[in-house]
């Protein structure tokens, strides 16, 4: 008997239980003269998505193509912009063999310069290549530059100009002193 009105007393909560969902109320679409309906409850049904993984598998190489290329000029665009680069530019300026060749205004050939090669000062290994140009022609530059121990100085392996018929000019001599060294810090060491 004592079950009997234990399960008499939580009958109706049993019922609650077993009824599926609370009927809504549901609100009429708007007419055409109602003016634009201002409220609307959030208890439908979402739309089924469409499916975008035939999007996703076209625009992928694409976008990886995209991002391959922004980081190719991203660094390039460092080494261009780089100290090195810089000093050598000035430095094939300065060198009367250079000026001979090209002429005045020496500069990078293209509006947008490539820099080809290794330029890495943390493991102290520089070796580029660079189109240059001036006011009488035009030439590929090499520059290699290794520096020997951890704390040592970068020494110039090799320092050339290559003009547009295949000649190639050693701008490196033995007579003349190296024109990357910094001398003010070599007199301070020796």
């Amino acid at each position: 008997m004592y079950r009997q009105q234990i399960r008499s007393h939580f009958r109706p909560l049993l019922r609650l239980e077993c009824r599926h969902q609370p009927r809504r109320n549901l609100i009429a679409a708007p007419k055409s003269n109602s003016g634009p309906l201002m409220t609307r409850r959030s208890d439908r049904a979402l739309p089924p998505l469409p499916s975008s993984t035939r999007r996703w598998i076209r625009t992928l190489p694409i976008f990886l193509i995209i991002i391959g290329a922004s980081c190719l000029g991203i660094f390039n665009y460092q080494k261009a912009s780089s100290s090195i680069v810089n000093s050598i530019l000035y430095a094939l300026r300065t060198s009367p063999k250079a000026r001979d060749i090209l002429g005045d205004e020496i500069y990078f050939r293209d509006k947008v310069p490539w820099i080809w090669g290794q330029m890495n000062q943390v493991q102290g290994i520089v070796n580029i290549s660079f189109a240059v140009k001036g006011n009488r022609g035009k030439g590929w530059m090499k520059f290699k530059s290794i520096r020997n121990g951890r704390l040592g100085y970068f020494q110039t392996r090799e320092w050339s100009l290559e003009t547009e018929d295949g000649q190639v000019i050693q701008l490196l001599e033995e007579e003349r002193p190296d024109p990357f060294k910094n001398t003010k810090l070599e007199a301070e060491r020796g």
